[in-house]
């Protein structure tokens, strides 16, 4: 038989170990995997905004596997069929958006627990997550492998953060920035004073409620003000973002400007 895999990210937030991220949204497995080699605490496969389902995930989950690099799964929505789904392929950590309210929390938690502490389907058999009834004792142990991250990235959630925040089975609560300003009416200014004010006190009440804060900022030192704040999980790049630019900045060396 062989051993569940340790959730070493789950263990390092709840250490008080800043995790330094990366998004990944090329959907892609050898994309994954030469990111994995990079160095990261964690990786974050995006399947909100990037061209996911739970088959490209599975590819990218098997890319990473082998490298000291800890992928963080993001669904699509708060989804209890999608959470089942993702955890059976292998996933221990989610990334749930648009988390509005503690009983949304709630769901979610239920939602990456076999009974009687959760809601999760019994489908072990059939799963990579116990390399198909190859892992000891798997029923048993996986509850306590599971970590959930939740989203707050509008204003009804950051009136409803401490409630989330102190939700049992919450590991973290992570802030969207872009949406988020946008909920507040400030659409494309994530960087705005009074976005990046909550922000900053959304990560101290997460804290206070013996959790961690996360966030996403490709702004070096903006990250930085985040992580000194208190963040615990911050991610500080997007892959298509670095790509683009890194390309961009090549060409132009060579072609200073487009004909």
């Amino acid at each position: 038989m062989l051993p569940i895999p340790r959730n070493t990210f789950r263990d390092a937030l709840r250490a008080g170990q800043p995790q330094i991220g990366l998004w990944v949204g090329l959907a892609d497995a050898n994309a994954a995997e030469a990111l994995a080699c990079t160095g990261y605490d964690w990786l974050l496969i995006d399947g909100e905004h990037a061209p996911n389902d739970p088959r490209s995930v599975l590819d990218q989950l098997r890319a990473v596997a082998p490298y000291p690099c800890h992928a963080v799964v993001r669904p699509v929505q708060a989804d209890v069929a999608l959470v089942k789904q993702y955890l059976d392929i292998g996933a221990q950590t989610l990334l749930v958006p648009m988390v509005d309210t503690p009983e949304q929390a709630r769901l979610m938690v239920r939602a990456m627990r076999y009974a009687p502490e959760g809601i999760r389907g019994m489908g072990a058999a059939l799963a990579r997550a116990s390399r198909w009834n190859q892992v000891d004792d798997y029923l048993e142990q996986a509850n306590g492998q599971m970590c959930l991250l939740v989203q707050a990235e509008s204003t009804e959630a950051i009136a409803n953060l401490r409630a989330i925040a102190e939700v049992d089975g919450v590991d973290g609560v992570f802030f969207g920035p872009a949406d988020l300003s946008a909920s507040m009416g400030l659409r494309g200014q994530p960087n705005h004073p009074d976005v990046q004010r909550v922000m900053l006190d959304g990560i101290a009440t997460v804290r206070a409620a013996g959790k961690a804060a996360g966030i996403l900022s490709a702004d070096p030192a903006t990250a930085q003000r985040y992580l000194d704040a208190g963040a615990l999980f911050v991610a500080v790049g997007v892959d298509t973002s670095l790509l683009v630019k890194a390309a961009k900045d090549l060409r132009q060396r060579f072609r200073p400007t487009l004909s």
